[in-house]
């Protein structure tokens, strides 16, 4: 088992996006933290209002593949889909065959 590490940057275009974050934000943080296997998820605001940083950890790869396959159906992955991300993930080639 290897714990994934994700680490990025979620760009909103314009204020409309950001705004967007704002309100689905808290829901996606308490859904997300209480998924098995998550041990640390954190979005914050950067120095930047249409930037926000992103910081996740979860214990293993498949752990990591639930929460992206509930995100994607969620109601913060349909209002924030036309947002740029630019994410960093570590952990998955170490994580072996079958890894997401």
């Amino acid at each position: 088992m290897s714990i994934i590490t994700l680490n990025g940057r979620l760009i909103c275009e314009n204020q409309e996006q950001s705004a967007r974050v704002r309100a689905h934000l808290p829901r996606h943080l308490e859904l997300t933290r209480a998924e098995p296997g998550c041990l640390h998820f954190e979005v914050r605001k950067s120095d930047d209002p249409l930037v926000w940083d992103v910081t996740e950890r979860f214990i293993d790869a498949a752990s990591f593949a639930a929460h992206q396959a509930r995100v994607g159906a969620s109601e913060w992955g349909r209002e924030t889909a036309g947002i740029a991300r630019d994410y960093r993930i570590t952990g998955l080639d170490a994580a072996g065959p079958g890894a997401a």
